[in-house]
């Protein structure tokens, strides 16, 4: 392949009017203060991406690159990201009452997240338009994702994360040489600090949803599911903090459609929120198409405790309209469960993942989940990284 048709990228929309902006210069939120999305031209695409074309590439993100933004395979920064395993989990399956229950564990990302996904592709963008450092706030693995991500790339980078997130996380985005400062309050709170600071610093704000092509890493969750399962699961279900992956792969069964390879089927969405921070839930349940500033967020869980984000509307419609819902779960219940998944199926769940099977729990002691369908529950991180939670003192 030719390096003009590495990617197929053809322009940037705005997620709330639809307007058109350009892909070829450095953007962040759309002129209408809204999150970007990425497109392709998925009419050309489709003549040379197919699941049969790629299946001898490499099984990481950048197999799926004529539906990334990076133009050239100079500009991609790699530590070996995606391809995370899908492993079915028969034990626990027979535990709840499912014949095919899985469990996608992004942990075995080189970070130990799923935020290695958008990072490298939101690095690796900066890196294509000559950006030298990078900013943003996180509530734990974003900030070391990124700051792995820029030393590689050779940038600098500053990460604010409040004070109470879990320790390892600093440790960790300091350890790849990013400036951290710590903030007292919420992810909010060092949002502000990152919106003051890059401006001032030359670099470059790559919170969630505030530059287009974090999602476009994310997005590949959906695509490896689908070559992974051979077919579309019937229920997702999804820990929700900014909610780029969720938004992501919804993105990516459009796109996958539009290419040919699935139909019009949709798995259900179902957004996890912790009961201390559950904005999505609430507005969910209101029937709101935007969320509400969740005061006084707490949970356990640091990867979801953020108060409102800024693509609520974009996880709503979402969940929407797959027939999925938004749920709240408590700390003890994902903790139990997160326990639960490790000494059943050996994986080393996070909170996060915990709270996944504590909302299946609740959605098939409900009756709203068929003992025979497929489902697919995501672990964001390694529960190795929140040691404090886990502490058996």
């Amino acid at each position: 392949m030719t390096e003009a048709r590495y990617s197929f990228l053809s322009h940037l929309e705005c997620s709330r009017t639809g307007a058109r902006h350009d892909a070829g210069i450095l953007q962040g939120l759309s002129s209408a203060g809204a999150p970007l999305l990425a497109r392709y031209d998925l009419e050309a695409a489709a003549r040379v991406f197919t699941p049969e074309t790629i299946r001898d590439r490499p099984f990481d993100l950048w197999r799926y690159r004529e539906v990334l933004p990076i133009r050239s395979p100079r500009h991609t920064v790699r530590l070996g990201e995606g391809g995370t395993p899908l492993t079915a989990a028969p034990r626990l399956g027979a535990a709840i009452g499912l014949s095919d229950l899985h469990i996608k564990d992004e942990g075995q990302n080189p970070t130990g997240s799923f935020k290695d996904r958008g990072l490298a592709m939101a690095v690796s963008s900066a890196s294509q338009f000559g950006v030298t450092g990078v900013a943003l706030p996180s509530a734990g693995n974003a900030g070391g994702a990124a700051a792995a991500y820029a030393a590689r790339a050779g940038m600098e980078c500053l990460v604010a994360v409040p004070t109470d997130c879990p320790k390892v996380n600093r440790v960790e985005a300091f350890v790849y040489g990013a400036d951290v400062h710590l903030v007292d309050g919420l992810i909010s709170d060092a949002g502000q600090l990152v919106a003051r600071l890059a401006p001032e610093r030359g670099l470059f704000d790559v919170s969630t949803l505030k530059e287009p092509f974090r999602i476009e890493g994310k997005k590949t969750m959906g695509y490896e599911l689908f070559e992974q399962l051979g077919k579309l699961p019937d229920l997702i279900i999804y820990p929700t903090g900014g909610g780029t992956g969720l938004i992501g792969m919804w993105k990516a069964f459009a796109e996958m459609e539009a290419l040919g390879w699935v139909g019009s089927e949709r798995p259900r969405m179902i957004a996890v929120q912790a009961e201390g921070c559950a904005p999505i839930p609430k507005a969910f349940e209101e029937g709101a198409e935007e969320s509400v500033m969740c005061e006084g967020a707490h949970t356990i869980a640091a990867g979801m405790r953020v108060p409102k984000a800024l693509g609520d509307f974009l996880i709503l419609e979402a969940v929407r309209e797959s027939g999925g819902r938004a749920i709240a779960v408590s700390d003890a219940e994902l903790m139990g469960d997160a326990l639960r998944i490790a000494s059943t199926e050996g994986i080393h769940a996070c909170p996060e993942g915990g709270a996944c099977l504590s909302a299946l729990c609740r959605m098939i002691e409900a009756g709203e989940v068929e003992a025979d369908e497929t489902v697919v529950l995501f672990n964001t991180g390694t529960g190795a990284k929140y040691l404090e939670a886990f502490a058996m003192e």
